[in-house]
Protein backbone atom coordinates (compact mmCIF):
# COMPACT_ATOMS: atom_id res chain seq x y z
CA UNK A 1 0.00 0.00 0.00
CA UNK A 2 1.04 3.32 -0.58
CA UNK A 3 1.19 6.39 1.76
CA UNK A 4 -1.60 8.00 -0.02
CA UNK A 5 -3.63 5.00 1.02
CA UNK A 6 -2.39 4.84 4.70
CA UNK A 7 -2.77 8.58 5.30
CA UNK A 8 -7.09 8.09 3.96
CA UNK A 9 -7.39 5.33 6.51
CA UNK A 10 -5.16 7.21 9.17
CA UNK A 11 -7.93 10.60 8.91
CA UNK A 12 -10.93 7.58 8.71
CA UNK A 13 -9.70 6.45 12.14
CA UNK A 14 -9.38 10.17 13.82
CA UNK A 15 -12.94 10.32 12.44
CA UNK A 16 -14.73 8.03 12.94
CA UNK A 17 -12.24 6.63 16.74
CA UNK A 18 -11.42 9.89 18.35
CA UNK A 19 -13.88 11.97 16.81
CA UNK A 20 -11.42 14.90 15.63
CA UNK A 21 -13.13 17.91 14.47
CA UNK A 22 -13.28 18.32 10.77
CA UNK A 23 -10.71 21.48 10.68
CA UNK A 24 -8.15 18.96 12.68
CA UNK A 25 -8.82 16.31 9.65
CA UNK A 26 -8.07 19.06 7.69
CA UNK A 27 -4.85 20.15 9.37
CA UNK A 28 -3.65 16.76 9.49
CA UNK A 29 -4.56 15.99 5.85
CA UNK A 30 -2.28 19.15 5.13
CA UNK A 31 0.60 18.37 6.86
CA UNK A 32 1.09 14.53 5.79
CA UNK A 33 0.52 16.01 2.29
CA UNK A 34 3.07 18.32 2.62
CA UNK A 35 5.40 15.85 4.56
CA UNK A 36 4.39 13.60 1.20
CA UNK A 37 4.98 16.27 -1.39
CA UNK A 38 8.75 16.46 0.07
CA UNK A 39 9.41 13.29 0.09
CA UNK A 40 8.59 12.62 -3.41
CA UNK A 41 10.65 14.94 -5.01
CA UNK A 42 13.36 12.81 -2.59
CA UNK A 43 12.04 9.79 -4.53
CA UNK A 44 10.40 8.12 -1.43
CA UNK A 45 7.11 7.52 -0.60
CA UNK A 46 5.91 8.05 2.72
CA UNK A 47 5.16 4.38 3.11
CA UNK A 48 8.72 4.05 3.20
CA UNK A 49 10.63 7.04 4.85
CA UNK A 50 13.26 6.21 6.74
CA UNK A 51 14.58 8.90 9.75
CA UNK A 52 16.93 10.54 7.61
CA UNK A 53 14.35 11.44 5.26
CA UNK A 54 11.92 12.88 7.80
CA UNK A 55 14.87 14.59 9.48
CA UNK A 56 15.69 16.40 6.07
CA UNK A 57 11.97 17.62 5.75
CA UNK A 58 12.09 19.40 9.41
CA UNK A 59 15.92 20.78 8.42
CA UNK A 60 13.41 22.01 5.23
CA UNK A 61 11.09 23.76 7.42
CA UNK A 62 13.49 25.67 9.00
CA UNK A 63 14.98 26.50 5.36
CA UNK A 64 11.36 27.43 4.51
CA UNK A 65 10.77 30.03 7.36
CA UNK A 66 8.32 27.99 8.79
CA UNK A 67 7.81 28.83 12.51
CA UNK A 68 8.75 26.33 15.40
CA UNK A 69 4.81 26.23 16.14
CA UNK A 70 4.34 24.58 13.07
CA UNK A 71 7.24 22.16 12.97
CA UNK A 72 5.44 21.01 16.60
CA UNK A 73 2.48 20.19 14.73
CA UNK A 74 4.05 18.22 12.14
CA UNK A 75 5.81 16.58 14.40
CA UNK A 76 3.12 15.84 16.30
CA UNK A 77 0.57 14.74 13.04
CA UNK A 78 3.86 12.30 11.47
CA UNK A 79 4.09 10.25 15.15
CA UNK A 80 0.38 10.06 15.36
CA UNK A 81 0.40 9.03 11.55
CA UNK A 82 3.25 6.25 12.15
CA UNK A 83 1.91 5.24 15.53
CA UNK A 84 -1.32 4.04 13.78
CA UNK A 85 0.65 2.90 11.06
CA UNK A 86 2.52 0.71 13.78
CA UNK A 87 -0.64 -0.55 15.40
CA UNK A 88 -2.02 -1.91 12.13
CA UNK A 89 0.90 -4.06 11.20
CA UNK A 90 1.84 -2.22 8.45
CA UNK A 91 5.75 -1.38 9.58
CA UNK A 92 7.56 -2.43 12.24
CA UNK A 93 9.90 0.33 13.00
CA UNK A 94 8.80 3.86 14.02
CA UNK A 95 11.03 6.34 11.60
CA UNK A 96 9.80 9.62 13.95
CA UNK A 97 11.79 7.95 16.59
CA UNK A 98 14.64 10.40 16.41
CA UNK A 99 12.76 13.42 15.69
CA UNK A 100 13.27 16.08 18.98
CA UNK A 101 11.05 18.31 19.23
CA UNK A 102 11.64 22.16 18.15
CA UNK A 103 11.74 24.04 20.86
CA UNK A 104 9.52 27.10 21.35
CA UNK A 105 8.69 28.84 23.80
CA UNK A 106 4.99 28.86 24.94
CA UNK A 107 3.49 32.03 26.67
CA UNK A 108 1.83 31.35 29.36
CA UNK A 109 -2.07 32.22 29.08
CA UNK A 110 -3.41 35.46 30.41
CA UNK A 111 -5.16 35.39 33.52
CA UNK A 112 -7.46 37.06 35.44
CA UNK A 113 -7.30 37.66 39.71
CA UNK A 114 -10.38 37.01 41.22
CA UNK A 115 -10.82 40.22 42.74
CA UNK A 116 -10.23 41.63 38.64
CA UNK A 117 -13.12 39.30 37.89
CA UNK A 118 -15.55 40.66 40.62
CA UNK A 119 -13.97 44.20 39.16
CA UNK A 120 -15.49 43.25 36.17
CA UNK A 121 -19.05 41.67 36.93
CA UNK A 122 -19.37 44.84 39.30
CA UNK A 123 -18.76 47.03 35.81
CA UNK A 124 -21.18 45.32 34.24
CA UNK A 125 -23.63 44.96 36.64
CA UNK A 126 -23.35 48.94 37.40
CA UNK A 127 -22.51 50.22 33.81
CA UNK A 128 -24.47 48.36 31.50
CA UNK A 129 -21.82 48.01 29.37
CA UNK A 130 -22.57 48.04 25.50
CA UNK A 131 -25.99 49.17 25.79
CA UNK A 132 -25.97 50.47 22.17
CA UNK A 133 -26.33 46.70 20.09
CA UNK A 134 -29.27 48.15 18.44
CA UNK A 135 -30.99 51.59 17.55
CA UNK A 136 -33.20 51.82 20.02
CA UNK A 137 -30.59 51.77 22.43
CA UNK A 138 -31.59 49.26 24.90
CA UNK A 139 -31.36 50.49 28.36
CA UNK A 140 -28.21 49.82 30.12
CA UNK A 141 -30.36 47.79 32.82
CA UNK A 142 -30.63 45.28 30.12
CA UNK A 143 -27.47 45.36 28.48
CA UNK A 144 -26.28 45.05 31.97
CA UNK A 145 -28.00 42.35 32.99
CA UNK A 146 -27.25 40.51 29.97
CA UNK A 147 -23.14 40.65 30.06
CA UNK A 148 -23.22 40.32 33.89
CA UNK A 149 -24.84 36.58 33.22
CA UNK A 150 -22.38 36.04 30.31
CA UNK A 151 -19.40 36.74 32.63
CA UNK A 152 -20.74 34.52 35.58
CA UNK A 153 -21.42 31.77 33.18
CA UNK A 154 -18.42 32.15 31.34
CA UNK A 155 -16.31 32.00 34.68
CA UNK A 156 -18.65 29.46 36.52
CA UNK A 157 -18.62 26.87 33.77
CA UNK A 158 -15.45 27.84 32.01
CA UNK A 159 -17.10 27.61 28.89
CA UNK A 160 -15.41 28.64 25.33
CA UNK A 161 -16.96 31.59 24.06
CA UNK A 162 -18.71 29.39 21.63
CA UNK A 163 -20.44 27.08 24.05
CA UNK A 164 -21.44 30.54 25.81
CA UNK A 165 -22.84 32.05 22.59
CA UNK A 166 -24.50 28.95 21.89
CA UNK A 167 -26.39 28.13 25.29
CA UNK A 168 -29.75 26.99 24.77
CA UNK A 169 -32.07 28.85 26.85
CA UNK A 170 -34.10 25.81 27.66
CA UNK A 171 -32.43 24.43 30.68
CA UNK A 172 -33.11 27.55 32.41
CA UNK A 173 -37.18 27.17 32.25
CA UNK A 174 -37.41 25.97 36.11
CA UNK A 175 -37.14 28.79 38.80
CA UNK A 176 -33.80 28.09 40.40
CA UNK A 177 -32.03 26.99 37.18
CA UNK A 178 -29.99 24.06 36.30
CA UNK A 179 -27.24 22.90 38.54
CA UNK A 180 -25.10 22.03 35.66
CA UNK A 181 -24.79 22.20 31.98
CA UNK A 182 -24.24 19.56 29.44
CA UNK A 183 -21.80 20.85 26.96
CA UNK A 184 -21.07 19.83 23.98
CA UNK A 185 -17.34 21.09 22.83
CA UNK A 186 -15.25 20.46 20.67
CA UNK A 187 -14.98 16.98 18.95
CA UNK A 188 -18.42 17.04 19.49
CA UNK A 189 -17.68 15.63 22.88
CA UNK A 190 -19.92 16.34 26.11
CA UNK A 191 -18.48 17.31 29.10
CA UNK A 192 -20.60 18.21 32.10
CA UNK A 193 -20.02 22.38 33.28
CA UNK A 194 -21.20 22.69 37.26
CA UNK A 195 -23.29 26.13 37.90
CA UNK A 196 -22.22 28.11 41.23
CA UNK A 197 -25.69 29.98 42.52
CA UNK A 198 -24.14 33.13 41.98
CA UNK A 199 -24.38 31.96 38.35
CA UNK A 200 -27.82 30.92 38.20
CA UNK A 201 -29.15 34.15 40.03
CA UNK A 202 -27.38 36.15 37.26
CA UNK A 203 -28.96 34.43 34.39
CA UNK A 204 -32.14 34.61 36.61
CA UNK A 205 -31.75 38.67 36.82
CA UNK A 206 -31.54 38.77 32.68
CA UNK A 207 -33.55 36.23 31.65
CA UNK A 208 -36.84 38.88 32.03
CA UNK A 209 -34.81 41.28 30.05
CA UNK A 210 -34.00 39.05 27.26
CA UNK A 211 -37.01 39.29 25.37
CA UNK A 212 -35.72 42.80 24.11
CA UNK A 213 -32.81 41.36 22.52
CA UNK A 214 -35.11 39.26 20.10
CA UNK A 215 -34.88 40.03 16.74
CA UNK A 216 -37.49 42.21 15.60
CA UNK A 217 -41.02 40.61 14.83
CA UNK A 218 -39.67 37.59 16.37
CA UNK A 219 -41.06 36.39 19.64
CA UNK A 220 -39.16 32.85 20.89
CA UNK A 221 -35.55 31.85 19.98
CA UNK A 222 -34.25 28.44 21.66
CA UNK A 223 -30.90 30.68 22.51
CA UNK A 224 -30.64 32.08 25.81
CA UNK A 225 -28.68 35.00 24.64
CA UNK A 226 -30.45 36.00 21.28
CA UNK A 227 -29.57 39.12 18.97
CA UNK A 228 -31.04 41.17 15.95
CA UNK A 229 -27.76 40.21 14.38
CA UNK A 230 -28.01 37.92 11.58
CA UNK A 231 -27.94 34.36 13.15
CA UNK A 232 -30.49 35.25 15.31
CA UNK A 233 -27.84 34.93 18.59
CA UNK A 234 -25.00 36.73 19.87
CA UNK A 235 -22.03 36.19 18.06
CA UNK A 236 -18.35 35.99 19.95
CA UNK A 237 -17.13 38.64 18.53
CA UNK A 238 -19.59 40.94 19.97
CA UNK A 239 -18.83 38.69 23.32
CA UNK A 240 -15.26 40.20 23.12
CA UNK A 241 -16.68 43.68 22.52
CA UNK A 242 -18.65 44.01 25.18
CA UNK A 243 -15.58 42.23 27.68
CA UNK A 244 -13.98 44.67 26.31
CA UNK A 245 -16.14 47.71 27.37
CA UNK A 246 -16.63 46.37 30.79
CA UNK A 247 -12.73 45.93 31.37
CA UNK A 248 -12.06 49.52 30.42
CA UNK A 249 -15.35 50.38 33.16
CA UNK A 250 -13.76 48.38 35.78
CA UNK A 251 -10.54 50.07 34.95
CA UNK A 252 -8.63 46.98 33.61
CA UNK A 253 -6.72 46.81 30.07
CA UNK A 254 -8.90 45.69 27.51
CA UNK A 255 -6.13 43.58 25.80
CA UNK A 256 -5.99 41.87 29.35
CA UNK A 257 -9.24 40.78 28.87
CA UNK A 258 -11.56 38.30 27.05
CA UNK A 259 -13.67 35.45 26.77
CA UNK A 260 -10.95 32.48 26.91
CA UNK A 261 -9.35 34.82 29.53
CA UNK A 262 -12.55 34.27 31.57
CA UNK A 263 -11.95 30.32 30.98
CA UNK A 264 -8.13 30.46 31.94
CA UNK A 265 -9.19 32.17 35.02
CA UNK A 266 -11.50 29.30 35.85
CA UNK A 267 -8.94 26.77 35.65
CA UNK A 268 -6.17 28.66 37.51
CA UNK A 269 -8.56 29.71 40.52
CA UNK A 270 -9.69 25.93 40.44
CA UNK A 271 -6.10 25.33 40.83
CA UNK A 272 -5.21 27.54 43.11
CA UNK A 273 -8.20 26.40 45.34
CA UNK A 274 -6.52 22.92 45.55
CA UNK A 275 -8.54 21.66 43.04
CA UNK A 276 -7.15 18.08 41.67
CA UNK A 277 -5.71 18.54 37.82
CA UNK A 278 -7.78 15.43 36.46
CA UNK A 279 -10.64 17.35 38.05
CA UNK A 280 -9.73 20.74 36.05
CA UNK A 281 -9.17 18.49 32.91
CA UNK A 282 -12.67 17.09 32.97
CA UNK A 283 -14.18 20.33 33.64
CA UNK A 284 -12.42 22.02 31.00
CA UNK A 285 -12.64 19.61 28.32
CA UNK A 286 -9.05 19.13 27.25
CA UNK A 287 -8.49 15.70 25.62
CA UNK A 288 -4.84 15.98 26.60
CA UNK A 289 -3.83 16.57 30.65
CA UNK A 290 -0.56 18.00 29.16
CA UNK A 291 -2.68 21.03 27.68
CA UNK A 292 -4.34 21.30 31.38
CA UNK A 293 -0.52 21.59 32.65
CA UNK A 294 0.03 24.80 31.57
CA UNK A 295 -2.23 26.20 34.55
CA UNK A 296 -0.06 24.95 36.89
CA UNK A 297 2.46 27.31 36.23
CA UNK A 298 0.01 29.88 36.07
CA UNK A 299 -1.03 28.89 40.39
CA UNK A 300 2.88 28.16 41.19
CA UNK A 301 2.89 30.27 43.75
CA UNK A 302 -0.23 28.66 45.38
CA UNK A 303 1.27 25.00 44.55
CA UNK A 304 4.49 26.00 46.39
CA UNK A 305 2.76 27.21 49.54
CA UNK A 306 0.82 23.98 49.77
CA UNK A 307 4.24 21.93 49.39
CA UNK A 308 5.79 24.09 52.01
CA UNK A 309 2.78 23.85 54.13
CA UNK A 310 1.73 20.63 53.94
CA UNK A 311 4.72 18.36 53.10
CA UNK A 312 6.20 16.56 55.89
CA UNK A 313 9.37 17.60 55.81
CA UNK A 314 8.93 20.76 54.97
CA UNK A 315 7.33 21.08 57.99
CA UNK A 316 9.70 19.58 59.83
CA UNK A 317 12.49 21.90 58.39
Amino acid sequence: MTGAVWTEAFLEMMAAERAAARHTLTAYGRDLEDVSGFLSRRGVDLSRAQPGDLEAYFADLGRRGLSPGTAARRRSALRQFYRFVLDEGWRTDDPTRRLTAPHRGRPLPKVLTRAQVDALIAAARTRGAGNAEDPDRIESDAAGARLEALIELAYAGGLRVSELTALPVAPFARPSGPEALIIRGKGDKERLAPLNDRARRAVAAYLPYRARFLPARVKTSPWLFPSRGRGGKLTERRVAQLLAKAALAAGLDPAQVSPHVLRHAFATHLLEGGADLRVVQTLLGHADIATTQIYTHLAQDHLREVVETRHPLARRG
